[in-house]
């Protein structure tokens, strides 16, 4: 029997990365996954067949998370398929590439975009399973920040605030919905994933050089960074970093 035997998890942004990676850890300790998607159908699919036939149960289902709405009708269909939901990911998100320095390059809909599904999103996603969590007697929702949120730089200004705001969402609500429902999150450096590529043609390797493990973050090492959140009884309220040593610097 795996850590997560008999737990449902839903997984935003679930079918590429770093989410990815973490429907595939869990199906191998035993939940039953739901994968959200946007605009990666494909994907998604596809890593709920791999679910499958590792002989769990898996459900595909899109809906945008900025949009509260379809945040519920989601929640509503995962616990009509799966018989519940136990474990809530936040892992969808996305951002656009501004330079710092130039701040006039901002647009109004940058801030609305970037902060409606990380930030939004965010609360969306977890206050429809917190509904959920309650009437089963209890669960655990894991976010999905950056270092950008404590070091302020990253692909925008924006992108970087809402990671910020979002391991103070992370707080607020483990202080709120303590003790039955725990809430973590973690914060990742540079991950190869297919948001890798927006950054200047050089960032990878000055990141390198200032991060002591010397290598970019692999979608898994976050994923279990995820996993050992979930199974950890007695933390709640606190972010993880997984950066191979980059803050330090």
């Amino acid at each position: 029997m795996g850590w997560l035997e008999g737990q449902v998890a839903l997984i935003t942004g679930g079918g590429t990365g770093i989410g990815r990676a973490t429907a595939l850890l869990f199906a191998e300790e035993g939940a039953d996954v739901a994968i959200n998607y946007s605009r990666s159908k494909q994907e998604a699919e596809s890593t709920a067949l791999e679910i499958e036939k590792k002989g769990r149960r898996c459900l595909a289902i899109r809906a945008d998370v900025s949009i509260d709405h379809e945040v519920n009708a989601m929640v509503d269909k995962v616990v009509g398929a799966l018989g519940g939901l136990d474990i809530l990911v936040n892992n969808a998100g996305t951002t656009r590439t501004i330079p710092y320095k130039d701040l006039d390059a901002i647009r109004d809909e940058d801030w609305e975009k970037i902060f409606s599904v990380n930030l939004k999103g965010t609360f969306y996603c977890s206050r429809a399973a917190i509904r959920v969590m309650r009437e089963r007697g209890g669960g655990q929702i894991i976010n999905v920040s950056s270092i950008a949120g404590y070091l302020g730089w990253g692909s925008s200004i924006p992108y970087s605030v809402s990671k910020a705001a979002i391991i103070n969402l992370t707080r607020a609500l483990a202080l709120s919905q303590g003790p039955e429902i725990r809430v973590n999150s973690v914060a990742p450096g540079v991950v190869k994933t297919r948001w890798t590529g927006v950054f200047e043609k050089d960032f990878e390797r000055k990141h390198l050089e200032a991060t002591p493990l010397k290598r970019v973050a692999e979608p898994e090492d976050v994923a279990l960074a995820i996993f050992g959140l979930a199974i950890n009884p007695y933390v709640t309220g606190k972010t993880l970093v997984v950066d191979g040593g980059r803050t330090l610097t």
